[in-house]
């Protein structure tokens, strides 16, 4: 029996439909031993609307989140994209070895998948994922995240609470208390000037004193500093 031109009609429409939206549930773990991620911004979006792009210059959104840990500029400038959000999803900072989950549902053309959110303590520093397409079949993936350095601010390693102020030179918050004071500088600039792989912490072990106010022992780190774990459903 022919399946009637009505019928047809529905099947194509669910097909349709199914093409344009996936339910995903999207968890971030934080890998580092000593640092924190300021409020973590997630978006899916097309395949222009980028929150980041490595090798280019940074935005002033993306300055303020990677210098300040502010998101606001970021959730406007996706939110001007109708990209799809989940903001925050651990209700402030995410302490090391610490997860949190959101969910998140794309609409049509979202099929990449962002995260942004700034490493504490850092100068400007964050964890980020550029682009990731988000399968089409239903599973577990999962992706490991680097660690960036927007190229707006030297790398000075010297804790100046509050900060965070693009622009202001200095890292707003060691979160934990076991940061220095008092350090020297380990530079004042940096050639750089665009986003890259962050280089990673010196530290010392001279907590009244020495180039860095970062403890050699607890703030240094390598890549991945994150993972993410994505349940397409």
């Amino acid at each position: 029996m022919k399946a009637s031109a009505f019928t047809v009609a529905t099947l194509l429409a669910v097909a349709s439909q199914s093409t344009l939206a996936a339910e995903l549930e999207v968890e971030i773990t934080n890998l580092t031993k000593g640092l924190s991620f300021t409020p973590v911004l997630i978006t899916a979006h097309d395949s222009e609307d980028k929150l980041f792009e490595v090798a280019t210059e940074a935005s002033a959104a993306l300055q303020a989140m990677a210098e300040g840990g502010d998101i606001s500029a970021l959730v406007t400038q996706a939110s001007a994209s109708s990209s799809d959000i989940a903001e925050n999803p651990a209700a402030g900072l995410l302490a090391p070895a610490a997860s949190a989950t959101a969910e998140l549902t794309t609409t049509d053309g979202n099929e990449y998948l962002s995260v942004a959110a700034m490493l504490l303590p850092t100068n400007d520093g964050f964890v980020g994922l550029d682009s990731w397409k988000v399968p089409t079949e239903a599973g577990t993936y999962t992706v490991y995240l680097n660690g960036y350095d927007a190229g707006t601010e030297a790398n000075n390693e010297l804790v100046v609470e509050g900060s965070g102020a693009p622009g202001v030179l200095g890292i707003p918050a060691a979160p934990g208390g076991q940061a220095g004071t008092n350090g020297t500088g380990i530079t004042t600039g940096d050639t750089n000037t665009m986003v890259h792989i962050h280089p990673g912490a010196l530290g010392d072990d001279d907590l009244e004193g020495g180039n860095s106010d970062l403890n050699n022992t607890v703030h240094r780190w390598l890549n991945p500093v994150a993972k993410l774990t994505v349940t397409v459903k």
